[in-house]
């Protein structure tokens, strides 16, 4: 059973950067894709970013494109978001999750339903 633990969320100023990490435990990971998802306050979860765990690919959601960077580290079972020019309205918990089996690409990425496994979240609050 993997299970999935974020962290270096924080409280930041508007146009600030954080690095938030996804660690896997429990046995080697193994998935098809990994993903960032978001929930604000009141607002349904919503995709950020995911990346293929087999070669590079990666998908963004429009809204955080050019700012936020989505990574890997296999050999660490590990996970990143490096999210740059913070703003307020990316204020919300972010959840990291390991997708369930399927194709790569970007529908089938940016759905929550397809993802088995989640984290705990980790809270973000960009104060403007």
């Amino acid at each position: 059973q993997v299970q999935l633990l974020e962290s270096g969320g924080g409280l930041v100023q508007d146009g600030a950067s954080l690095t938030l990490s996804c660690a896997a435990s429990g046995r080697t990971l193994s998935a098809a894709l990994m993903g960032w998802f978001r929930q604000a306050p009141g607002k349904e979860r919503e995709f950020v970013a995911a990346i293929s765990w087999v070669g590079n690919t990666i998908f963004y959601a429009d809204s955080v494109k050019g700012r936020f960077t989505i990574s890997k580290e296999k050999v660490k079972n590990a996970m990143y978001l490096r999210m740059d020019s913070l703003k307020p309205e990316d204020t919300a918990v972010y959840y990291c999750a390991r997708a369930r089996s399927g194709p790569i690409v970007a529908g089938f990425a940016a759905a929550p339903g397809n993802y088995g496994t989640w984290g705990q979240g980790t809270q973000v609050t960009v104060s403007s």
